[in-house]
């Protein structure tokens, strides 16, 4: 099937003008074609931007074992909603992703269930460098140095030693000093103040952490990705590595801080926790000079009644997939950002730093992994509209302008102003085969 998108303001990977996009099949066959081109379908997007499909490198979609709070079909049609077509998603599901095996389940599950293209990591534990050293189909390695479940958590200087010097798959990890975290922890005993979660989880926690796996990363000369960066002072720590680091800002931690704990609560406690309202402005700056590279998500649902336990009973993680764009397209509206530098950090860098080397720009020979979007209108988010299975946001009652319209994947519409297209599940599994070196052949 031919779909010709005509007057749209195309956002391409070295310059944004009103031009047509030519899909055939699961590809970008042209650009710039003639609005007379024959095609089974013609859209006319006059006034609206197409963007190159959003992806989220950091995803928890809680299936297998959690799928009370999310599942691979809810969190798909989020995406689809949200225009993010490609996620990678996280191994501390139940069981945790931590074989060859666990990773190969989770791929069929997602070829029935999911809207979008789909990978997942492999997770690393203090004794599985063996599997992680063997492990394919899949992005990279996880690594839990702080805040796990399971057996995930990896501080041990030893065992991570090993990973870094013995893998060679990308890693990402999460970082928080367990040991900072257990001493503030044991500090604050007996604490039911949520704004207690940012003083145990706190800077000193954050920069040990990135610290540390910045210093095995160089000794071993491994790609590595700084997973939600959460403080102004981890942001120096990521210069001067040229591609063998990188790092991602999550917009919890771009929009919040503890002064809103008193408003949100719980709604709020995430994992690295929410800091002050200067890490906020810190971590746009390192975004926008380029110390940060991307924004995902780290979508991490729990129900409403889970989160609304008491404080520490309640668990930390929001849900964000289905709104992350249109927060940042408000962002280009109040003058903060451009689209282009949205496109860079949510499409093209991912991109990058993954290896997907079809993906994350509007060009031909790519993917028809496409994005239309109304800078123009405006919405409320609101918790009863949401199709994330939890069914509430932290950005509840929020009026943004800018918003994705209709979305592409493979070529395929799965989305159009509210509507699901979910004739085709399953749409790719990014790491089927080999994609690598896209940082060398861009």
């Amino acid at each position: 099937m031919k779909t010709l998108i005509k007057n749209a303001t195309v956002v391409l990977p070295d310059s944004t003008l009103c031009t047509s996009v030519l899909i055939d099949g699961a590809t970008i066959a042209d650009i710039d074609v003639a609005i007379q081109s024959p095609a089974d379908e013609v859209v006319d997007a006059k006034g609206l931007h197409l963007l190159p499909g959003v992806i989220d490198d950091q995803v928890h979609f809680r299936e297998p074992g959690l799928t009370h709070k999310e599942d691979l079909y809810t969190a798909s049609r989020a995406c689809a909603k949200g225009g993010v077509t490609t996620f990678l998603e996280m191994p501390n599901t139940n069981p945790n992703t931590i074989t060859q095996e666990a990773l190969e389940s989770k791929l069929a599950l997602a070829a029935g269930k999911s809207l979008v293209n789909y990978g997942f990591y492999i997770g690393a534990t203090p004794n599985n460098v063996e599997v992680l050293k063997q492990a394919h189909r899949t992005p990279g390695i996880k690594i839990f140095i702080g805040s796990s479940t399971g057996n995930l958590l990896v501080d041990s200087q030893e065992a991570l030693e090993r990973i870094f010097a013995e893998t060679t798959l990308p890693a990402c990890a999460h970082c928080e000093d367990e040991a900072t975290v257990r001493a503030n922890t044991e500090r604050l005993a007996g604490t039911t103040d949520i704004r207690d979660h940012s003083r145990i989880r706190d800077h000193k926690a954050a920069i040990i952490a990135t610290r540390r796996a910045i210093d095995l990363a160089k000794r071993h000369n491994h790609r590595f990705h700084v997973l939600h960066v959460s403080t102004g002072a981890e942001t120096p720590l990521l210069a001067d590595h040229g591609n063998l680091i990188t790092a991602e800002a999550c917009p919890h931690h771009l929009f919040f801080n503890v002064e809103d704990y008193a408003r949100l609560g719980s709604l709020v406690q995430m994992n690295p926790s929410i800091k002050m309202k200067e890490d906020n402005e810190q971590l746009w700056q390192a975004l926008l000079n380029g110390l940060i590279q991307v924004i995902a998500t780290d979508h991490a649902p729990h129900t409403l009644e889970e989160k609304r336990q008491p404080y520490p009973k309640s668990p930390s993680g929001l849900p964000a997939v289905e709104n992350s764009l249109a927060l940042m397209l408000n962002q280009v509206h109040q003058g903060r950002c451009t689209i282009e530098q949205v496109v860079q950090w949510m499409c093209d860098a991912p991109a990058r730093v993954w290896d997907i080397v079809d993906k994350g720009r509007i060009a031909v020979g790519y993917d028809a992994d496409l994005v239309l979007v109304d800078l123009n209108k405006v919405a409320t988010i609101r918790n009863a509209e949401q199709e994330t299975k939890s069914k509430w946001s932290p950005w509840d009652g929020e009026s943004l302008t800018g918003w994705p319209v209709r979305t592409w994947v493979m070529g395929h519409e799965v989305f159009r102003d509210g509507s699901f297209d979910e004739s085709q599940r399953g749409s790719e599994a990014i790491y089927d085969h080999a994609r690598g070196g896209y940082w060398a052949t861009q």
